[in-house]
């Protein structure tokens, strides 16, 4: 509403400006009334209004910024418009309604990118629940469960809430929510977090937890909470606005004070209109979104930029954001010397290749074809694994104690399958997370750009997070987390090692995303949720576009900056030219105009490509 507010502003002065020309300058309007030495047609009546309007509302919002203890250079655009009005000249002060207004809405416009509505969040939310009432089934609402209510769960649904299970075996999918790249089997007395996803099994759960305090629905609520509370942006120019401000009252007073005319003062203050202050930083900025998205990546906030360029600390979901939530084959271990690697993985393959489980279609899919062979009298026992007969041996691929019965537990703390060939136990074959390749060099080049720390943070369990942090080249492992535990970690990062930038993808990591200074989604694969709650979503399946956001941002403010602090030094030489009495104020307001484009041109340069050193690839 506020954006609408000031394109309409924008709107009305333009529309003032017509009406005013059309009336002096077509019907030749004369003077209704006049006070003093001022003379005031029905354009200079219409024009005052607006600007005495807009100099009030400018007002109110700089007397509120200043109970937050926020100074901004708008003062001097409120006394620039008071000092047209007051020397009469309409259309200077036409001209730095125009260039204020203007700003305001491209400023709009360059922060006002973000879509952060949760729509597809909220539409993946349970809403019906299979209620048993005496072994009947009965659909009802998710919010009109109780505790102590028996639902059922049909295979490849979703846990409407959180609950316990009374009767069934089933693997539920939780990645979505704690990130873990395997699919848990879930047994009579496990708990069910709301969200997850069932698999080929039908199972009765009892409701423990109503919906409004189960593990999803907090997510969602997580997620609201945070887009309620926006963090406040002060702008870049604010930061100059202080000595700016006292340099241009003083040389517009010097200079009242040395000619004894008041006219000479406003003069120096329609010069001294911070339009060019204003435009400057907004130009960049929407320069900078471009050039992110010409990059395949979306910002949909100006001020994202700045934080990212500034940003000390990076944090990222493993599954899925450092790892592509595929398993590959990592160690084949062989226990009977009858048989190697390859025939054991040949083995296992064949008997799990009519499997629909996530473990069993890796290992298909990372073993040659030709080492898959036909298998007959199959049969699969629900979460425990899977029998038949290849080649003439009965093969057993699946849990330790299914395969092995009698085998002493081992030390194995990777996803694995175990081996048995003919009721004898032959090996086990582990599974890993496969690793991003451009996630290394990604990490290597965060630290270049100026990254001080960076963490992974993960729902999964430590050997497995402590290996892909590992080989990503990460030392700051954060395992076993739950969503408020990781929006815990984000938040604990001390203010010396902020902005914290966190990037992730799937429902789990929404929450956190939001709870981070500048938060970047994978959004390559429709990870929605993450998507709507993050300032940044990177387009394509690849995380080294982490690094050109950070490139880019840094080249962003980089222009700005220089963008900011030119505007100000040809402002106050224009001021002190102005000083002498040899620019009227109407040529002031055009010469305002130059300034303007003047800025516009250098902030356009925030669409060229950042140095080397800026995209990291300089070597150390």
């Amino acid at each position: 509403m506020k954006n609408l507010k000031r394109q309409w502003k924008f709107i009305v002065v333009l529309i003032a400006g017509a009406v005013g020309l059309i009336s002096q300058f077509a019907l030749h309007s004369k003077s209704l009334f006049s006070i003093g030495n001022l003379q005031f047609p029905v354009h200079a009546i219409i024009i005052d209004i607006i600007g005495i309007l807009m100099a009030i509302s400018l007002l109110l919002e700089i007397f509120h910024d200043w109970k937050t203890g926020r100074y901004g250079v708008d003062i001097l655009a409120v006394i620039a418009v008071v000092s047209t009005i007051l020397i009469g000249d309409v259309w200077a002060e036409w001209m730095i309604l125009v260039m204020m207004t203007g700003g305001e809405t491209l400023e709009d416009y360059a922060t006002g990118q973000a879509n952060k509505e949760l729509r597809a969040l909220l539409d993946k939310t349970p809403r019906i629940a299979n209620k048993l009432v005496d072994g009947k089934i009965t659909e009802v609402k998710v919010d009109d469960l109780q505790v102590g209510d028996t639902v059922l769960i049909k295979p490849g649904q979703q846990v409407p809430v959180d609950g316990q299970i009374v009767k069934g075996t089933s693997s539920f999918d939780q990645s979505s929510l704690t990130g873990e790249s395997v699919p848990v089997t879930k047994n009579p007395g496990d708990d069910l977090m709301s969200g997850s996803v069932n698999g080929d099994v039908a199972v009765e759960m009892k409701v423990t937890k109503a919906a409004k305090d189960s593990e999803y629905q907090s997510i969602v609520a997580l997620v609201k909470s945070s887009q309620a509370q926006p963090a406040k942006f002060v702008k870049m120019a604010d930061r100059y606005a202080i000595p700016f401000t006292v340099i241009s009252l003083i040389i517009g007073g010097v200079a009242w004070a040395v000619s004894g005319d008041a006219t000479r003062f406003a003069e120096v203050m329609v010069v001294a209109s911070p339009c060019p202050l204003l435009i400057a930083a907004p130009v960049a900025l929407v320069s900078g979104m471009s050039s992110m998205s010409a990059h395949h990546i979306i910002v949909k906030s100006g001020p994202t930029l700045e934080k990212l360029a500034r940003a000390k600390t990076f944090a990222f979901d493993k599954t899925g954001t450092l790892t592509e939530n595929q398993l590959i084959v990592d160690q084949v271990v062989t226990d009977d010397k009858s048989f190697d690697q390859k025939e054991l993985q040949s083995l296992a393959a064949s008997v799990e290749q009519q499997s629909s489980h996530v473990i069993a279609s890796s290992l298909v899919k990372a073993t040659d074809k030709d080492l898959i062979h036909p298998v007959t009298n199959l049969k699969e026992t629900t979460a425990q694994g899977v029998e038949g007969d290849v080649d003439g041996k009965h093969v057993k691929v699946g849990k330790l104690s299914f395969v092995a019965p009698g085998h002493e537990k081992l030390n194995v703390t990777s996803t694995a399958v175990y081996v048995s060939v003919d009721g004898k136990f032959a090996g086990y074959i582990t599974l890993k997370d496969k690793m991003r390749p451009e996630s290394p060099k990604t990490i290597e080049r965060l630290r270049r750009q100026g990254a001080e720390d960076i963490m992974m943070l993960t729902g999964d369990h430590k050997q497995v997070a402590e290996k892909v942090a590992k080989e990503a080249g990460i030392t700051d492992v954060r395992s076993e987390l739950l969503p408020s535990q990781k929006i815990q970690a984000i938040k604990d990062v001390p203010k010396h090692l902020r902005p914290v930038v966190m990037t992730g993808d799937g429902v789990n990591d929404a929450p956190s995303l939001t709870a981070a200074d500048v938060s970047i989604a994978m959004g390559a694969k429709g990870a929605t949720a993450a998507s709507e709650s993050a300032d940044a979503v990177i387009m394509v399946n690849d995380i080294s576009k982490v690094n050109d956001a950070v490139a880019i941002s840094k080249h962003t403010m980089k222009v700005a900056n220089i963008d900011v602090l030119t505007a100000i030094g040809v402002v106050i030489i224009i001021e002190l030219i102005a000083f002498t009495g040899v620019i009227p104020a109407f040529w002031g307001a055009i010469l305002q105009e130059v300034v303007d484009m003047i800025t516009i041109s250098l902030g356009l340069l925030a669409k060229t490509k950042p140095s080397d050193k800026q995209f990291g690839l300089e070597e150390k």
